[in-house]
């Protein structure tokens, strides 16, 4: 007995023989497949209507002194922060801040469109459900239609009137890895402020806001 496992060439009545069936069309299907239906009116308005008027006075006099020894030996750090300081400040004035405002707004419904009919029910119809690994993964329908009315008429006004004075004074002494040493530091400062405001701060905003949405 021969033991030859070679692969033999088919014989032509054996090749008639076979039989085969075509393979069906290849669909190309999307796995993310988005559809929404989404019907949006929207009316807003916002008028807006602002004024400020102010007269201020700020003085800040600062008066500082740091000393700091930091790794040393036999090390000495001294500071000096002398200030006087003499302010006069004086308003003479108003601030007057109006603001009228007169808005008419009729924000009316818009249609947008007849919703569609609700399916009549159905009875005695049977669904069948097709193959579950077939079809596309997700499935979203998406149509937009939106009809917007914005409207925001803003009025604004601001005056003002301010004087400020920060005279600072300062003084740093500081000995950072030193062996018998000393820092001194002095910062003297004499300052005389007259601050004087002789005037009107008027602010005004008028707005007529007449809007139909």
């Amino acid at each position: 007995m021969s033991n030859d496992e070679a692969p033999r060439p088919l014989s032509p009545e054996e090749l008639a023989a076979e039989t085969g069936a075509a393979l069906p069309d290849k669909e190309v299907i999307s796995l993310l497949d988005l559809n929404a239906d989404v019907d949006l009116a929207l009316d807003a308005a916002a008028p807006i209507d602002l004024a400020v008027a102010a007269n201020a006075n700020v003085a800040a006099p600062i008066d500082a002194a740091v000393a700091a020894n930091v790794l040393s030996v036999d090390s000495s750090a001294q500071a000096l922060a002398d200030q006087g300081v003499l302010i006069d400040q004086g308003i003479t004035g108003e601030a007057v801040a109006t603001a009228p405002q007169d808005s008419t707004i009729d924000q009316g419904d818009d249609t947008v469109g007849e919703p569609a009919p609700a399916p009549a029910p159905t009875q005695g119809v049977t669904e069948t459900v097709g193959d579950p690994l077939s079809g596309n993964l997700l499935d979203v329908d998406v149509n937009l239609a939106a009809d917007l009315d914005l409207a925001a008429p803003i009025a604004g006004a601001v005056a003002a009137n301010a004087n400020v004075a920060a005279p600072i004074d300062a003084a740093v002494a500081a000995n950072i890895g030193s062996v018998g040493s000393e820092a001194t530091a002095i910062a003297q400062q004499d300052a005389i402020i007259t601050q004087n405001i002789d005037a009107d701060a008027s602010a005004t905003a008028d707005q007529q806001s007449n809007i139909t949405q």
